[in-house]
C-alpha cells in the first residue's frame, strides 16, 4: 500500500505515478520531470552547439519541484529539516486509513 512519497533527489515520473499516494512531498533540491534533463535537451535543442548551457536552463525552469507542485502533482515542497515532523504528523493522520480497492473485473488470461 502506497500512502507516502518523498522526492529527495531525482524522480522521472508520469502523471499516473503520483496517483496512489495520499501525500507527496519534495525537497527543494529534487529534480522532477517527465524525462531526464540531458535527454530532453538533446531532443529539444538538437544541433545547438552549447547543450550544457541549455541543460542548465532546462533544469532551472522545468526539472525542479516547484512547477510540479504548482500543477498539483506534489502536495508541498518542504525543507529537509522539516521532513521528520511532517512524516510524523502524516502518520498520525493516516493511522486509521483503510484502503478499498475495486473488485477485479477479470483474471489473467492464459498466455
Amino acid at each position: 500500500k502506497q500512502w507516502y512519497q518523498r522526492r529527495v533527489r531525482k524522480a522521472v515520473v508520469s502523471t499516473q505515478s503520483t496517483g496512489r499516494a495520499d501525500v507527496n512531498y519534495a525537497w527543494p533540491s529534487a529534480e522532477i520531470a517527465v524525462m531526464g534533463s540531458k535527454g530532453a535537451v538533446s531532443i529539444i535543442c538538437r544541433g545547438d552547439p552549447d547543450l550544457e548551457a541549455r541543460e542548465r536552463e532546462y533544469v532551472e525552469v522545468f526539472a525542479n519541484p516547484f512547477p510540479t507542485a504548482k500543477k498539483g502533482f506534489v502536495d508541498d515542497v518542504i525543507m529537509p529539516s522539516d521532513t521528520r515532523k511532517r512524516l510524523c504528523n502524516d502518520l498520525k493522520w493516516l493511522r486509521n486509513k483503510t484502503q478499498k480497492n475495486p473488485r477485479k473485473k477479470h483474471g489473467n488470461i492464459p498466455l
